[in-house]
């Protein structure tokens, strides 16, 4: 099987999990499950669930086993991106292209859906068959300590109420926000696994480097991307008064730190037997658009 068609089995099987979590028939409620699944099946690149199910299988179990651990983490991704579009943080109208969950069910409704994503995220993991308890209170851990007070959260935080002026202070915003998750997407699919420690912690080191790469980037984007294909406005970085990897390296060296990124991550699973889909993921994250 080559990328292109591991990579669509894995979104065909993710998207399929996805849609069975919600439901707005025959519910009083039904227009909370309404605001989640626009946010939840807009699409996407769903990298982190995908890297979750390919560790997985690299860990010798049917990949199918670890969909519970990997759509959790889309759960908690996607109730972060609602949340940070509201208002109060940066205030988005548009996300993939649509205009955002509160600009279209209003803010509450949009806090509530986001509030409702992330205990669904733990159920899944808690309820998840197939797997060992102590195998699904572990990924649980992980999952807490990423989304919560000393991972996204806190990345939050420092995003939207802190000024960040320097560039380790934007490395440890974006590790934070962004990176810890990729990382945990990562390891949960080695839990499953049950993968050697070894090889767990190459897929950390691995998933820490396609994060950072990730988000410099999307800084590039957010400057010469064509906001059509971006799927949200193009400078809103800049008009929010946001320091960025751009503004501290320029376009030409976020290029070059982008591609030393890939080559350190795909260095780091180097001993990891049949990485090549992996491999060419970090490839394509360089030259990636939206």
């Amino acid at each position: 099987m080559n990328y292109e068609e591991r990579y669509s089995a894995y979104q065909q099987a993710i998207e399929a999990y996805l849609e069975s979590i919600f439901s707005a028939e025959d519910k009083p409620y039904g227009r909370l499950q309404e605001s989640i699944g626009y946010s939840l099946l807009a699409g996407g690149k769903r990298i982190r669930p995908v890297l979750t199910l390919e560790f997985a299988r690299l860990g010798g179990i049917d990949w199918h086993l670890a969909l519970p651990y990997a759509c959790a983490l889309e759960l908690v991704h996607n109730y972060s991106l609602i949340h940070d579009d509201l208002p109060c943080m940066d205030n988005d109208d548009l996300r993939r292209g649509k205009p955002t969950n509160h600009k279209v069910y209003g803010e509450t409704l949009a806090v509530l859906a986001g509030d409702a994503m992330q205990p669904e995220a733990f159920r899944l993991i808690l309820q998840a068959r197939g797997l060992s308890a102590d195998n699904r209170i572990e990924a649980a851990l992980i999952l807490a300590k990423a989304c919560g007070a000393e991972g996204m959260v806190a990345g939050q935080v420092l995003d939207t109420l802190c000024h960040v002026d320097s560039e380790e202070g934007l490395t440890t915003l974006n590790r934070l926000k962004t990176g810890v998750m990729i990382s945990a997407a990562a390891e949960l699919g080695c839990v499953a696994s049950k993968m050697p420690m070894y090889w767990r912690q190459q897929a950390v080191q691995y998933a820490e480097q396609i994060g950072l790469a990730f988000q410099i980037r999307d800084d590039m984007l957010d400057v010469m991307g064509d906001e059509n294909v971006f799927g949200k406005p193009i400078g809103s970085d800049k008009d929010e008064g946001k320091i960025t990897y751009v503004d501290l390296k320029g376009l030409e060296g976020c290029a070059e730190e982008v591609e030393k990124c890939t080559a350190a991550a795909k260095e780091a699973i180097r001993d990891i037997p049949d990485h090549d889909f992996l491999w060419e993921l970090a490839d394509r994250m360089v030259g990636r658009n939206k």
